[in-house]
């Protein structure tokens, strides 16, 4: 026990968490300084269950009769004829190349046309439903949606909103306000969620740099709360909600087929992420905490672990930025372009995620134009 005494008194040391002559003992909460307490880091994890239960309802009886009365079908692929040899060879989960193909066919005594009818089917077996991507979506804009308007609601009246060197005047000795308080769980609650959630919901391309992308935010929320940076960690908050929100709404409304709004709400979408995403958090968020913050307070180890998270999280959002960008010039080719430009976008999003035709009988520029946008949505830059 005194091993594990002592490793413990190592971790939580002030002199890596805090500035230089701060203790724990000078940020224990009061009744007249109501400081953050680390301990309500756990509350988060069965909160993040209460939001799984909740999002659980919410799919079954709200979005799930919602996309249904907006004509989404809960079409389910035709299954393929069970065969253990392909199934193994499926379920290697690497693409299967032609050689492997003839090899197959020769071992059942089938075409090759055969063996790559029966793993088209299998592939089509194993993608979700449009209803089911629908649900999902609905829950990630609902959040997003209420996260944003409370944390507007939450930061009006702060004045480290409109001067953002309120961050660093009388650090840390600030207080958090209890709108702070649930601002806070709840967020650390819902990417708890999504960090557990995203292995069981729809499959992505950019699967891992979405879990990589919620670990660091996990860690971000979590270093700044015990750090008591908290004023800062409600701006990233505010500043990540404001796009998502439309990015969500337009793959909802690409689902519903309403494209000319999913047009619209994608590129406001659009603008708003280059906006907050390379404009207000690197120019005023991360310049405040690498620029005005060491002119202001004392550094010390954690705030360089805060920072290099910081930098993480804008790293993902340069990575996100290039698919998005990526997708963008391809429609802006494709209004010059004559011709089905589908195997040329297809490459750029996950075949999960993309919903093909969009009718024949549009002409071509319109149906170039549907394809891109689709498949733009389809990228889930979040």
């Amino acid at each position: 026990m005194s091993i594990v005494r002592t490793l413990l008194d190592a971790f939580w040391s002030p002199n890596v968490w805090l500035p230089p002559n701060v203790t724990w003992a000078d940020l224990e909460p009061t009744e007249e300084v109501p400081y953050a307490d680390y301990r309500h880091l756990m509350i988060p994890l069965p909160l993040a269950l209460v939001f799984l239960g909740i999002r659980f309802l919410l799919e079954r009886y709200w979005f799930s009769p919602l996309g249904i009365s907006v004509g989404i079908k809960n079409t389910k692929a035709k299954k393929a004829a069970p065969n253990p040899v392909l199934e193994k060879a499926y379920q290697n989960k690497g693409k299967i190349k032609h050689k492997q193909i003839t090899a197959l066919a020769k071992q059942l005594d089938w075409s090759e046309r055969q063996v790559e009818r029966w793993l088209r089917l299998r592939r089509s077996q194993d993608r979700p439903s449009v209803l089911t991507k629908f649900c999902e979506t609905s829950w990630r804009w609902l959040y997003y949606t209420y996260s944003f308007l409370y944390g507007i609601f939450c930061l009006w009246d702060k004045p480290w909103l409109w001067d953002i060197n309120e961050n660093w005047y009388s650090y840390p000795h600030q207080g958090i306000t209890t709108d702070c308080w649930w601002y806070y769980m709840s967020s650390l609650a819902f990417y708890w969620s999504l960090a557990v959630s995203q292995f069981f919901d729809v499959k992505r391309k950019d699967f891992w740099q979405m879990f990589v992308h919620h670990i660091a935010t996990i860690c971000l929320l979590s270093f700044s709360w015990v750090c008591n940076l908290h004023r800062i960690g409600t701006l990233v908050l505010l500043t990540h909600d404001c796009a998502d929100t439309f990015l969500e709404a337009a793959k909802l409304a690409k689902y519903a087929n309403y494209q000319l709004l999913c047009d619209f709400l994608f590129v406001i979408f659009t603008v708003l992420w280059i906006l907050t995403r390379l404009g207000v958090y690197p120019f005023w968020i991360i310049y405040s905490t690498t620029i005005d913050a060491p002119q202001i307070v004392a550094l010390f180890p954690a705030y360089y672990i805060f920072n290099s998270l910081l930098i993480l999280l804008l790293l993902l959002h340069i990575f996100w930025t290039y698919v998005i960008l990526r997708v963008a010039f391809k429609f802006l080719a494709a209004g010059k372009m004559e011709g089905d430009i589908r195997s040329s976008s297809s490459d750029e999003v996950s075949e999960d995620a993309t919903v093909t035709g969009s009718g024949s009988g549009s002409g071509n520029s319109l149906h170039q134009r549907t394809n891109v946008s689709k498949n733009a949505v389809s990228s889930n830059a979040e």
